[in-house]
């Protein structure tokens, strides 16, 4: 494969020269550069960059990569990993809730290292957190988006994406697809269907959720996760016809509301799906809106000689230029979305929904 943009290897080494990640693998939730300080280590967010660095390690095959893979999801399975309750917690501090999306995020990280490494503890901790997740928050009509913990008792429902369920979650569901077609284990398929078709009868109240244009932006974030998820049906009508639904929408409120607040992942994520669609057959790749999409996730990326900015990639803009927060998961999202639109303009790119970040 040829080497990697410049773009992505300057995001590479602010992942592992930042100090976003401790060295005990934990990632920060973010840098605030106007307060020169690290957010607290999350649980979702060392999923996120687990996946991160096996991606980094799959298109430059460099070791370092593989061991601060290797570091992150030892954090997760020995540190966090709540082997009583079978479960990851939000933090690692005591009382802390548990969320539906992160331990799906988390177990797509572990599944992506363990790919790479073949440590059996990986796929076993995700298969018990696999399970554990349908226990803990599926229902017929529902999937929880936060219990408390230890008692495993939902949270009450609030109108903001993240404390209500919606399609968004078919993102994190993905992990169960992922688990029945490794451990052959048919419940997992059977949880993935129900969160599929909930997913489908719901994601057209989505949005815009919300009168506030900052807030739809936040909401577009969360919609191009159910977005990202119907890539994994391709082929399936119904799916397929959501998928272009969810691309034309994404589209137009992006390009309506980035005027005023934009955000990096919200253009990596959309980018990442036409890209993905297009190579699956499912649409026609339009040219010119991809190209403004890559054009707009590289503008993003932090030039600073402070090794905690530069390389990294910002959370969002304003009028008044970029915001002071370097984000490990907008910069995975962005260097992997110019690293597949690098890859499909030279003809080399070929669709895995598994690295998926």
């Amino acid at each position: 494969m040829p080497a990697a943009t410049s773009c992505v290897e300057r995001a590479g080494r602010w992942f592992l020269e930042s100090g976003i990640q401790e060295p005990g693998g934990g990632v920060a939730r973010y840098y605030l550069a106007s307060e020169k300080r690290y957010l607290p280590v999350s649980t979702e967010i060392t999923g996120y960059a687990a996946s991160a660095y096996a991606y980094l390690y799959q298109v430059t095959g460099a070791a370092v990569y593989l061991e601060a893979a290797r570091r992150t999801t030892h954090f997760l399975t020995q540190k966090v990993w709540n082997p009583d309750l079978q479960t990851f917690p939000f933090e690692s501090g005591v009382r802390s809730p548990g969320y539906f999306f992160d331990c799906g995020i988390i177990v797509r990280g572990l599944l992506a290292v363990w790919r790479q490494t073949g440590e059996p503890e990986l796929l076993e901790t995700a298969a018990a957190c696999g399970r554990s997740m349908a226990r803990d928050y599926l229902t017929p009509d529902a999937i929880h988006p936060v219990i408390s913990l230890p008692e495993r008792t939902p949270w009450p429902y609030e109108k903001r994406w993240s404390r209500e369920p919606g399609c968004f979650q078919l993102k994190s569901a993905m992990a169960w697809r992922a688990l029945a077609r490794v451990t052959g284990e048919p419940e997992f398929l059977e949880y993935w269907e129900r969160a599929l078709r909930m997913a489908l009868d719901n994601h057209e109240e989505f949005l815009p959720g919300s009168e506030d244009p900052e807030k739809v932006m936040d909401r577009l974030h969360a919609y191009s996760y159910f977005m990202e998820a119907l890539l994994s049906e391709a082929g399936r009508q119904e799916c397929d016809s959501a998928l272009g639904v969810a691309i034309g929408r994404t589209t137009r409120y992006l390009r309506e509301i980035a005027p005023c607040f934009a955000r990096s992942d919200v253009y990596a994520q959309l980018l990442r799906a036409r890209i993905h669609a297009a190579s699956l057959g499912v649409s026609t790749l339009e040219e010119a809106a991809a190209l403004e999409e890559a054009a707009a996730v590289a503008s993003f990326q932090f030039e600073s000689k402070d090794r905690r900015l530069g390389g990294g990639f910002c959370f969002g803009r304003k009028p008044e230029g970029l915001l002071p927060f370097a984000n490990p998961v907008s910069t995975a999202f962005c260097l992997q979305a110019l690293e597949m639109w690098r890859q499909y303009k030279g003809g080399s790119f070929s669709p895995d929904l598994e690295v998926l970040i």
